[in-house]
């Protein structure tokens, strides 16, 4: 049974994990079997959004306990997950994933990534464990790898602005529709744009359902 882990951002696509693609995960992973390993970083949400009115709620909100509402209470902080501890890695998107986890909503390629799931996704980068990246995190998997030296391919879908971003990153940017997936067999990375692209769950779910059996094939 493959033991992998799910990087999750918060909860509510505007301030933390866009909650369709991480549930859309977890489903897939659990069809498949796998050992579902929840984390996220113990820091505060950038900003807390009101997904009624989409402005800024005022608020302070945690990133650990919000990804638990995803969870259903199983998480752990990403700071204590270790790459050798599991079998691959899968990060959904959302806008937490570009204000959260990294500061690629602000700074584009000159972002800053959170510490603990820079060391998280780099060490499964260099071990040559299959990390997959949903949405916008293939942004942040981008400034991880190319500070690494890694060449990856990635997708976002086919948002220009975004594509030049992971290019200045020293990625390679392809092409790719909602249900497809884009796939680095050489670095064992699999992307999806998911909501980049997507009009609902189902064609999303396609999409997902493919990085997740990509991803659990690439674990040997």
């Amino acid at each position: 049974m493959p033991r992998v882990g799910v990087v999750l951002s918060g909860c509510g696509f505007l301030d933390g994990a866009e909650i369709h693609e991480s549930v859309l995960t977890l489903l897939a992973l659990d069809q498949n079997g796998a050992e579902i390993v929840c984390c996220a970083p113990n820091i505060d949400v950038t900003q807390v959004v009101d997904h009624q009115t989409q402005k800024p709620a005022g608020e302070t909100r945690n990133v650990l306990k919000e990804s638990a509402r995803i969870a259903r209470c199983d998480i752990k902080d990403v700071a204590d997950v270790r790459a050798a501890e599991l079998d691959a890695l899968v990060l959904p998107g959302g806008f937490g994933a570009a204000k959260n986890l990294c500061s690629f909503a602000d700074d584009g390629p000159e972002c800053t990534v959170n510490p603990d799931v820079e060391k998280l996704v780099g060490d499964m980068l260099e071990q040559k464990k299959p990390v997959g990246a949903i949405c916008i995190a293939p942004a942040l998997l981008a400034r991880i790898a190319g500070q690494r030296g890694i060449k990856a391919k990635l997708t976002i879908g086919n948002d220009a602005g975004t594509a030049g971003a992971i290019a200045a990153m020293g990625c390679v940017h392809e092409d790719c529709p909602v249900t497809e997936f884009a796939l680095d067999a050489e670095n064992k990375v699999v992307t999806t744009p998911a909501y980049m692209l997507g009009q609902g769950p189902a064609e999303v779910f396609e999409g997902v359902r493919r990085l997740v059996d990509k991803v659990l094939a690439l674990t040997g």
